[in-house]
């Protein structure tokens, strides 16, 4: 059994959950935009132009965070490298096989439940 460190080892890093609180700030501003807007039923700048911007802005810094690297020096993982399975060639066999089937007894292997 190999040690393991003392230290888990998380997917995201500080500068992910940095991104992330950016990323729900912006999508918070753009849904109070939307409700900001003084127009009937939201139909002015803020509510048809800004708050959606916004939210598309947020959302993309969203999925930025999630696929941004924490460590941008680290390297990804490698997958170690298997080697082909060598190539067997059909050869005919000097005698031909015959397969019996197993002999059948007469009565069923369960009963049906009466």
């Amino acid at each position: 059994m190999q040690p393991t460190s003392a230290t888990p080892r998380f997917a995201f890093g500080p500068r992910n959950f940095r991104l992330m609180w950016l990323g729900l700030a912006v999508l918070a501003a753009g849904f109070i935009t939307m409700m900001l807007d003084k127009a009937e039923y939201g139909e002015g700048f803020l509510g048809l132009t800004l708050g959606p911007i916004l939210l598309f802005v947020g959302f993309v810094i969203e999925f930025a965070a999630i696929m941004v690297r924490s460590n941008p020096g680290e390297l990804a993982p490698v997958a170690p490298v298997v080697a082909a399975p060598p190539v067997v060639t059909a050869q005919p066999l000097a005698t031909p096989v015959v397969i019996v089937p197993p002999a059948t007894s007469a009565r069923p292997a369960y009963k049906r439940p009466s």
